[in-house]
């Protein structure tokens, strides 16, 4: 196993550490650039998209498009956006690079958005439509669009990385619930049963479960961590003044953390920030592609609510773990959130975050799990949907007994090797068919 580690280790150290650094922040600027912020100049229209209501498309040719509805897709999208990476993400990156490095979390997130934007907004114009009325859309179709090769080559890395995400979600529940005394291997099992009830329902149940589940999880995080953050204004503010000096002159840190150097965190922040957003990774374009909505660029900038979310939750996670000091406490572990509520919070409290947690890991795989059996779908035409489930499953109990390094490093590597892909092909298409991106 160290073996291995190692080779994932020296692999995302040595040949993506800088160039994905550049390469992500440089895009993500250009893409903002590009859109004319679109972060800030959507929110207008952002607003009344979700008040009200957003055109659908009509099916006039008469026969059915197995869509879901356009809320349902934003909140399948979410499910895998919104999940532990948003709590775990943070901490990790502070626990790495220092508390700089949440800084360039929250700048990657913002850049990222405007990615997100163009590749749901390409996801929609040029999915299509099969015989059997299920629809083909995501990365795998809009990079067919510049070279048969990088759709084949994404959707290959693709399917293992989806169902190596949800190994890692099985694997944070796991390290939580065995602190209350849940063996990790029930937790894998339960988990499994989960994910395999769901996706044997198709996109209809996935859809149904992440429209109840997202919105709820949302509000409970939100309540439960300003409890916390309130307690203590002028430590709340030093906190961010730390965050703050320390992101352009990390020596100014303290602790272990006098050592690194600003690109080090800078690199630590952006990486964290993709695993959180997965802008640029284009898979939150998957769910959102089946949405019955009649222009793509609609569904683009409700993309935007991910990404304000994201900046909410995944600031607040970081910001919880050096508040309650827990990230000065031992060394690196998935459970520091879990661990500044159950030391922070009254005792009844504690269980009602417990289920909080439960859920942002139940969605995630669940979201995960429809995005693997869409791309493994795409790549073969919806044959041998069940092989993949089958393997899902096996990779979601697998996760919950492996050792938490690797996993992360692990995937680590094949989201970089899908985020190249991806982001070749989204910067072409941008230029090609820039009037798609205009509203």
């Amino acid at each position: 196993m160290m073996d291995l580690f190692s080779l994932f280790e020296w692999i995302n150290n040595t040949i993506f550490a800088v160039p994905v650094t550049v390469l992500f922040l440089v895009s993500g600027l250009f893409m903002t650039l590009y859109t004319g912020v679109v972060q800030v100049r959507g929110l207008p229209r952002l607003f009344r998209l979700l008040t009200g209501g957003v055109r659908r498309k009509k099916r006039d040719d008469g026969a059915p498009m197995k869509t879901i509805g356009v809320f349902q897709a934003l909140c399948t999208a979410m499910a895998t956006t919104i999940g532990m990476g948003n709590l775990v993400g943070p901490s990790v990156a502070i626990i790495v690079g220092g508390p700089g490095a949440l800084f360039w979390v929250m700048v990657y997130i913002f850049f990222g958005a405007a990615l997100k934007f163009a590749e749901v907004t390409f996801a929609l114009f040029t999915r299509k439509k099969l015989d059997n009325g299920y629809i083909v859309g995501g990365p795998v179709q809009y990079l067919q669009f510049v070279s048969p090769f990088l759709g084949y080559a994404y959707s290959f890395v693709m399917i293992f990385l989806f169902a190596g995400w949800s190994g890692v979600q099985s694997n944070t529940l796991a390290s939580i619930l065995v602190l209350e005394g849940v063996p990790e291997w029930l937790t894998g099992l339960g988990l499994s049963a989960f994910l395999l009830f769901v996706l044997a329902g198709g996109a209809k149940r996935v859809a149904e479960f992440a429209t109840k589940l997202v919105p709820l999880m949302f509000v409970l995080y939100l309540v439960a961590a300003l409890s916390i953050l309130l307690r203590d204004l002028s430590l709340l503010g030093n906190i961010i003044k730390l965050i703050f000096s320390s992101a352009f002159n990390p020596s100014a840190s303290i602790g272990g953390f006098a050592g690194v150097s600003l690109l080090y965190a800078m690199r630590i922040g952006v990486e964290r920030g993709i695993f959180i957003t997965e802008s640029g990774i284009g898979t939150a374009a998957i769910a959102h592609s089946m949405s019955d909505v009649e222009h793509p660029v609609d569904q683009g900038l409700l993309t935007l609510a991910t990404s304000i979310a994201d900046l909410l939750i995944s600031g607040m996670s970081g910001l919880l773990v050096m508040v309650t000091g827990v990230w000065l406490q031992g060394a690196f572990r998935s459970t520091l959130v879990y661990e500044a509520f159950k030391f922070n919070s009254p005792p009844l409290a504690q269980y009602v975050l417990i289920v909080c947690f439960m859920l942002f890991i139940i969605t995630t795989v669940m979201g995960n799990g429809f995005n693997g059996m869409r791309t493994f779908g795409g790549l073969t035409k919806n044959r041998f949907v069940n092989w993949y489930i089958a393997f899902s499953v096996l990779i979601v109990f697998s996760g919950s007994l492996l050792a938490v390094p690797l996993v992360w490093e692990a995937m680590a590597t094949f989201m970089f090797m899908a985020s190249l892909i991806n982001l070749i092909g989204i910067l072409i298409l941008s230029v090609k068919y820039r009037h798609v991106l205009k509203y």
